[in-house]
C-alpha cells in the first residue's frame, strides 16, 4: 500500500464527509453547510492518498509558529492499523512549524487508547467549553 502524505489547500466537503463517514470520527456531516464552513477556515490540512483516493486526513487551525490546535484526525476504517494516522499527525507537526509550535488536540474517548499506544504526550492542564450543538 503505497500512501501519498501532502499539505492541501483546499479539500472537498464530499470527500471529506466520507472519510468521516468510514472512520467512526463524530463530526456533523449531516450539515454540509457547516462542514464546507469547517473546510474553508481550517489553515492546514493534511492528507494521505492511496492512489488519488482519500483514506486519511488531518483538518487543523494554526499560526505556523507557536502553536496549532489539530481538530480532525480521520482515517478509513479499512486503512486503520497501518501507521496512516500517526504519520498524519507527524507531518501536522511538521507543516504547523516543528518542535516550536505546541500541537494540540482533545481526543474522543474512544481515541484514548491510540494516542497512548502511539506515545503523544498527554496534558492536564486544559480546559474547555464543550459544544452545545
Amino acid at each position: 500500500m503505497s500512501i501519498v502524505y501532502a499539505r492541501e489547500d483546499h479539500l472537498g466537503a464530499d470527500e471529506y464527509i466520507d472519510v468521516v463517514r468510514k472512520s467512526g470520527l463524530n463530526r456533523p456531516i449531516e450539515d454540509r453547510g457547516r462542514v464546507e464552513r469547517m473546510l474553508a477556515h481550517a489553515n492546514l490540512i493534511v492528507t494521505a492518498r492511496q492512489d488519488g483516493r482519500l483514506v486519511g486526513f488531518a483538518r487543523s487551525l494554526t499560526d505556523f509558529c507557536f502553536c496549532c490546535y489539530l481538530s480532525d484526525l480521520a482515517v478509513d476504517r479499512e486503512c486503520q492499523g497501518k501507521g496512516i494516522g500517526k504519520r498524519l499527525i507527524e507531518e501536522t507537526r511538521r507543516e504547523a512549524g516543528g518542535p516550536k509550535t505546541t500541537t494540540l488536540l482533545l481526543s474522543a474517548p474512544t481515541a484514548m487508547s491510540f494516542y497512548e499506544g502511539i506515545r503523544m504526550p498527554k496534558a492536564d492542564n486544559c480546559f474547555l467549553y464543550r459544544r452545545e450543538a
